[in-house]
């Protein structure tokens, strides 16, 4: 049995998955933060304790204080003997590899994860290796970034480079558009942990086609890929994910190019021990590196992946984390593909009820109904953070999960009531 660090984590069901992949591998883990409350806050009413809660230990840090808080997990070893370290959190990622350097754990380079958690480090780093991605300019402020704007052409798309769920990022189609985009980055600068934002604008062509991720898993210096995903946007000028089916609805050629493709980031970046998931676009000039990110697929992507193939992803993490051999074996399941899409608000207000669900759970294409009860103050949805909850559902024949999904989801009908103060 072994003892895994787990530093911060994300509110999502990710911080349900991990913890829960520790427990049944026959863990145990330790849960380090600088504000339990922040999950306390987020945990749904009525489903019980949270799964951080099963902690062995919750010792409160500050993990903002990179050199603070590698004193004092180096303090806390001797008495824990902790085997590994994980998080599923992208801001705290850096976090766990330098963690686990310090106290000579299994963990990728700090220098790897750092690069893969900036946008601007992981374009630098994949242009130097030769790996395809959009051209892009990395501007200072608002007048760099016109001036590196019409070098590229518009459209373009404005990015921050350190945060995550597409917070912030905006397709733009002129000078004024850009301003503003640049002004909104301006103002945000400190992300939602309370870590110092780096003021640094990325600028990247506005790339075309279909968008797919690529998950991963690195150990013992190989990279294995896992399968492709793939996912729609919508939300113009932001790209919000709605929607993900596992396998691709792409066909097997352009499956292949995308696999290979993220296998290169991957390793351009150096990163080894560790779960990735990596988008890409699907250009008609070939695909295109999006982004790499050094943890887990989030949006439940992990669990579309075990309904078809009965690969465990967080599992996997946990066994790289503590340098096992993951186990990566396809299982026959009986699901061809899985697909799940998301609920999102359209306007700002009280979400008074969601009509519609009442026999979704009863439906045999119907893996998981989760939907947010009313009371809940929203706002139309501009980001990945805003999802009113999701339908996920499973095609025993073939490729039909995402037509399912979205199907079912059109049936839902959310009713709302002006906020307070906000005149109807």
């Amino acid at each position: 049995m072994g003892h895994l660090l787990v530093i911060e984590s994300w509110v999502g069901s990710m911080s349900r998955l991990l913890p829960t992949a520790i427990r049944e591998e026959g863990h145990e883990f330790t849960f380090v933060t600088r504000d339990l409350h922040h999950y306390l806050r987020s945990a749904p009413a009525g489903d019980g304790p949270h799964p951080l809660l099963t902690a062995r230990n919750v010792i409160t840090a500050d993990t903002n204080d990179m050199p603070a808080l590698l004193a004092r997990l180096e303090s806390l070893q001797g008495a824990f003997r902790f085997d590994g370290v994980v998080s599923s959190c992208d801001y705290y990622l850096p976090a766990v590899a330098h963690a686990a350097r310090r106290l000579g754990l299994p963990g990728p380079a700090p220098e790897a994860v750092e690069a893969a958690c900036r946008k601007d480090l992981t374009r630098l780093g994949l242009s130097e290796a030769g790996v395809p991605g959009p051209l892009f300019a990395l501007c200072e402020g608002g007048e760099e970034a016109a001036a590196a704007a019409r070098e590229i052409g518009y459209p373009l798309v404005v990015k921050p480079v350190d945060l995550c769920a597409g917070m912030l990022v905006r397709a733009v189609r002129d000078a004024h558009e850009l301003e503003l985009a640049c002004q909104a980055l301006a103002a945000f600068p400190v992300n939602a942990r309370g870590q110092d934002r780096v003021p640094v604008i990325l600028l990247e062509e506005l790339l075309h086609g279909p968008e797919v991720s690529v998950e991963t898993v690195s150990f013992a210096g190989s990279t294995h890929v896992v399968g492709v995903t793939d996912k729609s946007i919508a939300g113009a000028p932001a790209f919000i994910e709605t929607g993900h089916m596992f396998p691709a609805g792409i066909g097997e050629a352009p499956a292949s190019e995308a696999a290979r493709t993220a296998r290169r980031a991957v390793e351009a970046l150096g990163l080894d021990q560790v779960v990735c998931h990596t988008e890409i676009k699907l250009t008609p000039d070939g695909p295109r590196v999006v982004e790499v990110n050094p943890r887990p697929a989030g949006n439940r992507i992990t669990e579309l992946v075990r309904h078809v193939l009965g690969v465990d992803l967080p599992a996997a993490c946990v066994d790289v984390a503590l340098g096992r051999v993951p186990d990566l074996a396809p299982r026959p399941t009986g699901v061809r593909s899985a697909a799940i899409s998301f609920l999102l608000p359209d306007t700002d207000g009280i979400l008074t009820g969601i009509e519609g669900a009442r026999d979704l759970r009863a439906r045999p294409e119907v893996l998981e109904v989760s939907l947010v009860g009313p009371g809940r103050t929203v706002r139309a949805a501009t980001s990945n953070n805003e999802y009113l909850g999701h339908v996920m559902t499973a095609d025993f024949e073939g490729g039909g999960a995402r037509a399912a999904a979205e199907r079912l989801l059109a049936g839902l009908r959310p009713s709302y009531e002006p906020a307070a103060g906000v005149v109807a």
